[in-house]
Order: structure tokens, then C-alpha cells, then sequence
């Protein structure tokens, strides 16, 4: 009686009994703590298994609910598509519901819900006669489509350093398959258009046959004889070559130099007698004239004079241009008017623009062989590359892009891909060094495309297997969201293109998740 009467007046501290005491909550709390969390995680996982579903099922949404206005076929496809991709055996009583409505377009809302039982909280809530047996997990995701729709411009790069290190066989397989996502995009033909336009320093429009009628065209360059040099009058048939690659940049041919062989002498018989055909510009006086071809030829006429001939330049054909054009006129060239209010296109025959670009198509099957038939060649020039992505969303001269139906919104999307660092245009550098100048009209043809339209979405990827610096211009170019990098990437394997293209299709596909 006497220990126990101590015991209950003694004021000391007593670790033990008040620890004791508070263990039961605070072991609670714990465990509280995980129950939750991994409610938070089955509830993640399930709302991304609901934006998967939604995506899938959209697609035939429309003509499934055609076939059976019940809606019962298509919850059946929601059901299944979900259970595949939802891996999350700890929640039970697992429910999947689908809402489908169509006023102005489509609406198509996915829903689960289920619970996950609990070990901590059953627990403490037997303690205080409450039941947290189980936790809530549900999500919910919206596609709305019908009202908008998505047009994108590959711009890939098709310089000679796309041949090293597996890029372009990457760029490819990744092209290709973003493509095919782009197409399981559409509910319909006209829902998404694509285009491919391969670049070098140049970029090919050969897109028909009589291209080389077009009204848009500047023929100057093409026609123009090499700045500066005129036979000299006391050569003409069988004389030696006036030129050389050495000095002038440039040799003699056989004919006309598309297709025609070098030749030491003038042609003192046939079809081209005394021709004075230039070769192919090597650049060695001029730079920027390197792989350019001289579309013409001096023919040589006895002036009255023994030995002295009089040389006139005649033109080629326009039909034997291949394609190829430069920058347009500064600024012209970064801002997308169109000819006829700002100047034309001019053209030239060069080495190193092989394969055309494809304007806006949904021909699916068109766009990849488009793709497969790219080739690399030639110097880094990105500003032609993106003047003519955005030329081909344009809806006037020269690809005159489809029309905008009113009844729709649309998103422009541009992807800029390029291996290297800018190094040549038709103005500056000598297709090997960086050339800061042609990346000023670069950054310059970036912000014009982004500000003509709020719309206007444009991606850039710097392919950097080599080791280059990161590229300060392409990530600026980009449509960063604010105090990101969000629409920039810098790969440093080529394998990295395709889940780059995949990721960047993901996002597009995303764009018709409204919640």
C-alpha cells in the first residue's frame, strides 16, 4: 500500500509508460501513411491505363456506336483494352464505365473505379468502431474530337553526316512509325495531313512532273554563267579546256553538264562542236558555289577572223532542272510570304538535294516511301528546312495546302531534325565549319513560324552522336513551354530517334485528351 501510494505522488518523468502509452497512434499513423500511398499509386497507374483506353477505343468510336447505339460493343472494347493494360491485382471490385455523346463532334469519357484494401488503417479503425477496411481508387479521362484536327511537317535532315553511326537508317524506322501513329490519329481522311521534307543545304520541289513551269520560280541563278569568266576569243573546237578546276573552280564537259563527262578539249565534232560547257563548281574560288552545277554552255562561232571565235551563252532546257532551290530572297526567307508578294524561289542544279519533298498528304502509304527514298548528301543548312515545312502547311503558292474547313480548329506542328551544326546556305559558309550566320537565319525563320500562330507548334532534335555542343539555337527555336525545354531533345545514339518520334506522337495523339 505504501509503494503504491509513493508511486502515484512521485512527479519525475517516466519514459517508458508515456512511450508505451503513444505507440498505438503513432504506429497508426505509419501505417496510415502506406495504405495510403498505395491507393496513390494504383490510382496513378489507373488513370494512365484510363488515358490508354481512351485513346485506343476513339479511333472506331464513332462507328462502333453506329453498328450498336447501346454502347454495349463499346464498352466491351473498353473493358478489355483496360484489363490488358491495368496490371494492378491489389484492387478489387475493379469497374470500368463508358460515356459516349455527340453534339458538336465526339466526347468519349472512360471511367474505373475499385478499392484496395487496407492493413494499418482496418486497424485503428475496428479501434474506434469505424470501418477503413478499404480505400477508394477511381480516375476518369475525356476524348473530345470532331472539331479539331492536326497538321505536321517532318523536316528531317539529309546531310551527308546522317550516313554515320546508323542515323539514317533510325530516322527511317522512326519516321515511319510516327506516321503510322499519326494516321491511327485520324477518325477520318483530312483529320491529319503530313509532309516530309528532306534538306541539305538545298531542298528538292520536284513534287510533279512540270514543276519546272511553275510561275514561282526564279530562273536566274540557274541560267546565270560563272560570275565573271569569259572564253577568251582564240579558243574554239579542239582547243584545251579554257578552265580548271584549280583556278576557276570549274573544268570542261563533253555537253551540257548535267550528265555529261569532263573533257580536256572543246568538242571539235557532233552534236556539240565547239561547246564550251562548264563542269560541276568544286568551290575552290567560291565556297558557295561548291557542288553547283552551270545549266548552259558557250557555243563558239567563226568571228571573220582566222582563229578567232565569237562565244555566246545558251541556256538549258528548263525541263532538265532537278529540283533543287535555295534561299529565297532575305528576309523572305524566314518569313513565308507568299511569291508574288514577296520574291520567288530560285532555283539551282545542285549535287546534293536528292529526294523531293512531299507535300501535306494522308496517303499513308505514299508518306513512308516518301521516307525510305531519302539519301544523305551535302552541308547543314536548317533555315531552308524549316522555310519549307512551313511553306507546306501554307495554303497558297507554291504547295498550296488544302483549306481550313471553319467548322474545325486545327494545330500546325512542325519537326526539325538535324544532325549537325548549321554550316552552309546560299550566302555564307563553306559546308564544314559552323557558320553563325546561316544560324541567324535559322533562329530568325524560328520565331516567325512561332508567331505567326498561337497554333503553331514546332519540335527540334539535335542528333548529337559526335560529340558537337549542345545546340543553343534549336533549343531556343523550340516551343518551350515557360522555364522548359519541353520541345527540345538532344540524342546522343541514333537509336534514341525512334522513342524520341514515339514520345513526340504520343503527345500529339494526347492533344485530344480534354481532361
Amino acid at each position: 500500500m505504501g509503494l503504491l501510494k509513493r508511486f502515484g505522488g512521485d512527479r519525475r518523468a517516466s519514459v517508458v509508460p508515456l512511450f508505451a502509452i503513444s505507440i498505438i497512434p503513432l504506429t497508426g499513423l505509419v501505417g496510415a501513411a502506406v495504405d495510403y500511398t498505395r491507393a496513390s499509386a494504383a490510382r496513378t497507374a489507373m488513370q494512365s491505363a484510363l488515358d490508354s483506353t481512351t485513346l485506343a477505343i476513339a479511333k472506331n468510336a464513332t462507328t462502333v456506336m453506329d453498328q450498336d447505339p447501346s454502347g454495349a460493343a463499346l464498352s466491351a472494347q473498353a473493358e478489355t483494352y483496360f484489363r490488358s493494360v491495368f496490371d494492378r491485382p491489389e484492387v478489387a471490385g475493379l469497374t470500368v464505365n463508358v460515356a459516349y455523346s455527340k453534339t458538336d463532334g465526339s466526347r468519349l469519357v472512360v471511367s474505373g473505379k475499385g478499392t484496395i484494401e487496407t492493413t494499418f488503417l482496418r486497424v485503428l479503425g475496428s479501434l474506434g468502431g469505424a470501418d477503413f477496411s478499404t480505400l477508394p481508387v477511381s480516375g476518369s479521362s475525356t476524348a473530345v474530337w470532331g472539331n479539331s484536327r492536326l497538321r505536321v511537317a517532318l523536316v528531317l535532315d539529309n546531310t551527308g553526316s546522317m550516313a554515320s553511326a546508323g542515323k539514317m537508317d533510325a530516322l527511317k524506322t522512326a519516321s515511319k512509325n510516327l506516321i503510322e501513329q499519326l494516321k491511327n490519329a485520324a477518325q477520318k481522311d483530312g483529320d491529319v495531313y503530313v509532309s516530309v521534307v528532306p534538306f541539305a543545304k538545298d531542298v528538292n520541289v520536284a513534287i510533279a512532273p512540270d514543276t519546272h513551269t511553275a510561275s514561282w520560280i526564279d530562273w536566274s541563278d540557274w541560267e546565270a554563267p560563272p560570275a565573271g569568266v569569259t572564253p577568251s576569243a582564240t579558243v574554239g573546237p579542239g582547243s584545251s579546256c579554257p578552265f580548271s578546276t584549280r583556278y576557276q573552280g570549274f573544268g570542261c564537259t563533253t555537253g551540257p553538264a548535267t550528265g555529261s563527262s569532263n573533257a580536256s578539249y572543246i568538242p571539235s565534232s557532233g552534236a556539240y562542236k565547239g561547246y564550251i560547257c562548264p563542269s560541276v563548281d568544286n568551290g575552290k574560288t567560291d565556297q558557295t558555289r561548291n557542288g553547283h552545277y552551270y545549266n548552259g554552255c558557250w557555243t563558239s562561232t567563226p568571228s571573220g577572223r582566222a582563229g578567232y571565235w565569237n562565244h555566246t551563252w545558251v541556256v538549258n532546257d528548263h525541263s532538265t532542272w532537278t529540283g533543287c532551290v535555295l534561299d529565297r530572297d532575305q528576309n523572305s526567307d524566314t518569313t513565308n510570304v507568299a511569291p508574288g508578294v514577296g520574291p520567288k524561289f530560285p532555283a539551282q542544279q545542285y549535287s546534293y538535294c536528292n529526294t523531293a519533298l512531299m507535300p501535306l498528304s494522308y496517303d499513308w502509304a505514299a508518306l513512308k516511301a516518301k521516307v525510305d527514298a531519302m539519301q544523305p548528301a551535302g552541308s547543314t543548312n536548317q533555315t531552308i528546312g524549316l522555310a519549307w515545312g512551313w511553306q507546306s502547311l501554307t495554303r497558297t503558292a507554291p504547295l498550296n495546302a488544302p483549306d481550313l474547313d471553319p467548322t474545325y480548329k486545327y494545330k500546325q506542328v512542325i519537326i526539325l531534325l538535324s544532325d549537325g551544326l548549321n554550316t552552309q546556305n546560299r550566302w555564307s559558309g563553306n559546308g564544314s565549319a559552323v557558320s553563325s550566320a546561316v544560324d541567324g537565319r535559322t533562329r530568325l525563320a524560328c520565331e516567325s513560324f512561332k508567331g505567326a500562330d498561337e497554333t503553331n507548334e514546332l519540335y527540334t532534335i539535335q542528333v548529337n552522336t559526335g560529340g558537337d555542343p549542345t545546340s543553343t539555337l534549336l533549343r531556343d527555336c523550340a516551343s518551350n513551354s515557360p522555364g522548359t525545354y519541353d520541345h527540345f531533345f538532344e540524342l546522343k545514339t541514333a537509336d534514341q530517334i525512334v522513342t524520341t518520334f514515339d514520345e513526340i506522337g504520343t503527345k500529339m495523339s494526347k492533344l485530344r485528351i480534354a481532361e
